[in-house]
């Protein structure tokens, strides 16, 4: 496998030499997230041959792997051993990868309970727009002084550096998982959901859509009875297959052809002022928005920005959309920096999170 990495930094090398635009991409299933890439005639970096777990240990609850490590793969070995990645990271697709999961940074529906991607990342091994080897981190949980440059790495979207392995922190599959629905509205819903985050509650996932509250409750079978009998609510049949439609946008509101805005914002903020329907997670921290018609973009973000939040546009029917919420001066200062440090000749993935770098 040191060819391939050998290989790599070549290839990386000759860019940066070149000055010629270098596109990270792995299963190409977020091809539609981020940015389009600044630059012409960008060159092609493929990290998907290096595959394979490095290193797994169940009764340690980490796991060691390469990038290029389809994310299917990776959790039908970690499903064996009755364990599995929290965050549930979204596929969107068979092809998706272990590095473009971490460089996505894109978290599912039980982020709100137990924490995101890069929550779970415990150290890497990268090469930098320099083609130098790095390896940041560990394979255990520890302070760090400065940078934490492993969980920097995710959601970086391949402008940092191309990951080659990647080691995270797993957990054990809950015992018992229950879901449930309730019919209320949606401003309810949201008062029910931050009062219930409050209590000593096994809620895992929580999803208001079309004028119904459904709960996914995870743990000790007598703690998940318990808080069925005190929450009630119908008992779905179809739980898992719900949650799997949640994550990997397949659910009826995910309609293809429509614009869609991703709006992080505080849990306990009433109902948005937007046309249609809605789709709420995260016990009302993120809010789902789709529409037939692009936006205004800066009015969007003024309002979610009013809510203490911000908004991605996730999937666009503009071509050239700015995607990401605006960096202030402070920000995007941090991440010029940021990127003068990891790739000084900017041939990383150019522009995928900001035009500027």
């Amino acid at each position: 496998m040191q060819y391939l990495i050998d290989q790599f930094s070549d290839t990386i090398r000759a860019a940066a030499a070149h000055k010629i635009p270098l596109c990270i991409r792995g299963g190409g299933s977020k091809d539609f997230y981020g940015n389009r890439m600044v630059g012409q005639e960008a060159g092609m970096l493929d990290p998907a041959a290096y595959a394979g777990i490095v290193d797994y240990e169940p009764t340690e609850l980490v796991v060691t792997a390469c990038a290029g490590t389809r994310l299917a793969d990776l959790e039908t070995v970690l499903s064996t051993h009755g364990q599995m990645l929290a965050f549930e990271p979204p596929h969107f697709g068979s092809a998706a990868t272990l590095g473009g999961c971490v460089a996505a940074g894109l978290s599912g529906p039980r982020r709100a309970s137990v924490g995101a991607v890069r929550d779970f990342v415990l150290g890497v091994r990268m090469l930098d727009g320099k083609g130098d080897n790095l390896n940041f981190g560990g394979q255990v949980m520890k302070n760090v002084a400065g940078y934490d440059v492993s969980r920097l790495m995710a959601g970086s979207m391949g402008t940092l550096g191309l990951l080659l392995e990647v080691s995270l922190k797993v957990l054990p599959v809950p015992a018992m998982e229950l879901t449930l629905r309730i019919p209320m509205a949606e401003a309810e819903a949201i008062g029910r959901m931050n009062l219930w985050a409050g209590k000593p509650l096994p809620i895992s996932a929580t999803c208001f859509y079309d004028g119904a509250l459904t709960l996914r409750l995870s743990g000790a079978e007598p703690a998940v009875r318990a808080a069925h009998a005190k929450l009630g609510g119908e008992e779905m049949d179809d739980g898992a297959d719900f949650w799997d439609s949640v994550r990997e946008q397949t659910h009826p509101f995910f309609q293809p052809g429509k614009s869609l805005w991703r709006l992080s914002i505080k849990s306990t903020t009433l109902p948005l002022p937007l046309p249609g329907k809605q789709l709420i997670e995260w016990g009302g921290a993120l809010r789902w928005w789709a529409s037939d018609e692009d936006m205004d973009a800066e009015a969007m973000r003024i309002m979610v920005k009013a809510a203490g939040g911000h908004a991605t546009l996730f999937r666009s029917q503009e071509l050239y959309a700015a995607v990401f919420h605006p960096l202030v001066p402070e920000m995007m200062n941090i991440h010029r920096r940021l990127k003068e440090k990891f790739d000084p000749m900017g041939i990383l993935n150019p522009g995928r999170m900001y035009p500027q770098f």
